[in-house]
């Protein structure tokens, strides 16, 4: 057991409401090409999983390669629905006051999306220069990946047993139970579903909150808990 000393963020679906509507942007550029869902399924069935494979696994089904720039579509049309559309979580802000542990933002999305989406509601400034992105690597590392979570961790100098990380997919699950951290499962957003909570904690979720006032007080239980194996 050990005193929670850094509280880690996702970004997309987390602080932000933003898979809907990064799904609807996605399906608008898809839809070019043959492709119909529901924005709804489409964030149940690829939320948290980063845009190139999806793109792969919609090639996959389509048995064929889509346009070399259809990426590059969907990337610079997710950046910009997100960057206008995109709402802050209810009690995101509110929550950081209420926290006394250092926190970061830890996503698969790009810095320049995150910028545009944070600084809008007002909290940009709040986390950076703590804002890390996978595509901060060189090649990126998305999630289920723990690079970037062990990337925070050794940034803040805290043991991952010291780090408790909020997330609302099943690959920032595996990404902070591979880093070694402490983890909670979040289902405030809009995106969430039926069977959404269990499908975190069978990833390895320890609890799933949806409302961030239920965040400090578990942050602080978590320091008595006995972390998940």
């Amino acid at each position: 057991m050990a005193e929670i000393q850094l509280v880690i963020f996702d970004c997309d679906g987390v602080l932000m409401d933003s898979e809907i509507v990064a799904a609807a942007a996605e399906l608008e550029i898809y839809k070019e090409y043959g492709i119909e869902m529901e924005p709804a399924e489409f964030a149940r069935a690829f939320a948290g999983k980063d845009s190139a494979l999806i793109l792969k696994e919609m090639e996959q089904e389509l048995e064929h390669s889509l346009p070399e720039d259809t990426l590059k579509k969907i990337h610079a049309n997710v950046d910009a629905k997100c960057g206008l559309e995109a709402k802050m979580i209810d009690g995101a802000d509110t929550v950081l006051d209420m926290l006394d542990q250092a926190r970061c933002i830890c996503s698969n999305g790009p810095q320049e999306k995150m910028r545009h989406m944070l600084e809008r509601v007002g909290l940009y400034d709040r986390f950076r220069p703590y804002i890390f992105s996978a595509k901060d690597f060189d090649p990126p590392r998305h999630k289920p990946e723990p690079d970037i979570i062990q990337k925070a961790v050794k940034e803040f100098e805290v043991s991952p047993t010291q780090a408790i990380v909020i997330e609302d997919s099943v690959h920032g699950i595996g990404a902070a139970r591979s880093a070694g951290t402490r983890v909670i499962g979040f289902t405030g957003a809009s995106h969430t579903y039926p069977g959404h909570a269990d499908q975190l904690i069978e990833a390895g979720a320890e609890t799933v909150i949806s409302r961030f006032s239920d965040l400090p007080s578990i942050v602080e239980a978590f320091g008595s808990w006995d972390q998940l194996d």
